[in-house]
């Protein structure tokens, strides 16, 4: 669905008003092990947010509603998220962009470009089950980065750990310490609301009929009041008391700067499936988050006051709009501000490009925009010119640092079984390919693209479901041999004498360059040491000139 928003009129001087527009941004990935709930915490977001009047359930996939986020036929499928989701909305005088990324490992290659594109990260955790392999693998990404990260403890309302032993977990595992912001509520082993530790408010809430699909109001009382004995039992007070006293002499003191400095990790407490605790995260997060600032290119940093427009492309999805079967380039707004029907230069290429039809996004639905300023994330049309990591100007020429690229570890030998689909195939193969989801090679010496990478296995459910659904083809996939990729590279590269091995096979990918899929590390080192003058790449020749660091 696409709808227009009317621009609006503001007299304000340039410059001061695109410093107060990068002011008011708020753009955070959410990042989590599977399960963790954080498809729902998104969704509860947009219910506070008041981006939505409903929310749907992930998990109720008889229901008619599913996770806004939650679009791909396959994601309502099987109640999970296989690919990044942008929104955007208004709160308390503050634009949101929130970047709902997919849990499972075999999709980190969508979230690690995902998180190029953050300013900040909210990292959910399992009451339960703690810092799990997903979360800790995500976190370090964010960690190099320098990305500013606050802790969301789920799922309080079900029977887990010890809060502060999951505050020593996340300093022990992570080697990040936390400052719990709030602190959860028990009446017995029921978890009832959250304490306010700033401003010493209790919070308690009660689930309502609809299972947390509208928002829910909470009875606040300050502690230490009498209006205190109106909402907690004696039991819960006691606990709570208790709990006050030991918060007082373990974890760290809030620090701004080390906050921002990604050193010093905020914590809070909350069910994102009953709404409990979920409003109080919302806005003492969006006062402490950090608006954007700066982003590293090849040829220094650029400043998000700049009064020259920038941005990268960190995602391209097809068929988000099945009547359309258009193709989205997501570009992430670095400096600047972005006008509807402006030309920009796209370095790769070294020409000018009319930006026409920009879209804002709430999941797959899109709304037209006139203007998007630095933090907001906005969607381009794509003609078929753009790449993953391109870089888009209005001033001098640069390419921005930090966007992965990844080399596959697993391959597919690929074919339908209808001649007739052959185009069908081939068309959507290149689309999907372009969009970073898979990579597609094609045997040396053959123009058949007939061969698939990828990362994990999922991703071939993926692929092949959504060649199916999209493209009305049915894909065979046969397993191949290899788990290693290299592009070759050098000026002296000649098929007919290259030392490739036993056990590899000469490949081209989809820019005509040659590759090698290995079976194993003794091949990749064997074809170096055979070929000395050429290079054996993990990613393609087009990556590292563009800037872009290997995942």
């Amino acid at each position: 669905m696409t709808t227009s928003v009317e621009p609006s009129v503001d007299n304000t001087p340039p410059a001061k008003r695109l410093s107060k527009e990068v002011g008011r941004r708020r753009t955070f990935a959410i990042i989590s092990h599977p399960d963790a709930g954080k498809t729902t915490l998104t969704e509860k977001l947009l219910l506070y947010g008041g981006a939505i009047h409903l929310a749907g359930s992930v998990k109720a996939r008889r229901a008619a509603r599913h996770a806004t986020s939650d679009w791909m036929e396959m994601e309502k499928q099987r109640g999970i998220s296989v690919t990044s989701s942008v929104m955007q909305f208004e709160y308390d005088d503050r634009c949101v962009n929130i970047l709902d990324t997919p849990g499972h490992q075999d999709f980190s290659e969508d979230t690690y470009r995902t998180l190029a594109a953050a300013d900040s990260a909210v990292m959910l955790i399992d009451a339960a089950k703690g810092v799990e392999p997903q979360t800790e693998k995500l976190f370090r990404v964010c960690k190099l980065r320098n990305l500013p990260i606050f802790t969301f403890v789920n799922k309080m309302d079900r029977q887990g750990r010890d809060p502060l032993d999951l505050m020593e977990e996340l300093e022990n595992h992570l080697g990040m310490p936390a400052c719990p912001i709030n602190w959860p509520v028990f009446d017995g082993p029921t978890f009832v609301g959250v304490f306010d530790r700033a401003s010493e408010d209790v919070h308690v809430f009660e689930a309502d009929k609809q299972h947390g699909a509208t928002a829910i109001t909470a009875r606040t009382a300050k502690w230490g009041t009498p209006e205190i004995d109106a909402i907690l039992s004696p039991r819960a007070q006691e606990r709570l008391a208790h709990d006050i006293e030991l918060l007082d002499i373990a974890g760290d003191a809030l620090d701004l700067d080390r906050v921002l400095a990604g050193e010093l990790s905020p914590m809070f407490f909350g069910s994102a499936l009953n709404n409990f605790g979920v409003q109080p995260f919302l806005e003492s997060f969006l006062e402490m988050a950090p608006a954007p600032s700066r982003y590293a290119t090849e040829e220094g940093d650029v400043s998000a006051t700049d009064a020259s427009f920038s941005g990268f492309i960190f995602k391209i999805q097809a068929n988000m709009d099945a009547s359309h079967r258009d193709r989205i380039a997501f570009l992430r707004v670095c400096s600047g501000r972005f006008v509807k029907g402006m030309d920009a230069r796209l370095p790769r290429l070294g020409k000018s490009i009319r930006l026409k039809n920009p879209s804002a996004f709430m999941a797959r639905e899109r709304s037209t925009i006139d203007e998007a300023f630095a933090g907001d994330i906005i969607g381009l049309y794509d003609p078929g010119v753009f790449r993953i990591g391109d870089t888009l100007t209005d001033g001098a020429d640069i390419r921005f640092k930090g966007i992965p690229h990844f080399s596959p570890e697993l391959f597919r030998h690929i074919r339908v079984g209808d001649p007739l689909k052959r185009k069908q195939l081939l068309k959507g193969l290149s689309q999907l390919a372009e969009e970073g989801a898979i990579q597609i090679f094609s045997d040396y010496g053959t123009d058949a693209s007939d061969i698939v990478g990828a990362v994990g296995t999922l991703q071939f459910d993926v692929l092949k479901s959504r060649l199916e659904i999209e493209y009305r083809v049915d894909a065979i996939l046969t397993p191949l041999p290899y788990v290693l990729c290299r592009w070759v590279v050098g000026e002296s590269f000649d098929p007919r004498t290259f030392n490739r091995g036993q056990g590899s096979l000469l490949a081209r990918d989809r820019d005509g360059h040659p590759v090698v899929l290995f079976s194993n590390e003794w091949g990749v080192r064997w074809s170096t040491e055979k070929n000395p003058k050429l290079e054996l790449l993990p990613v393609s020749p087009l990556a590292e000139h563009a800037g872009n660091l290997s995942g």
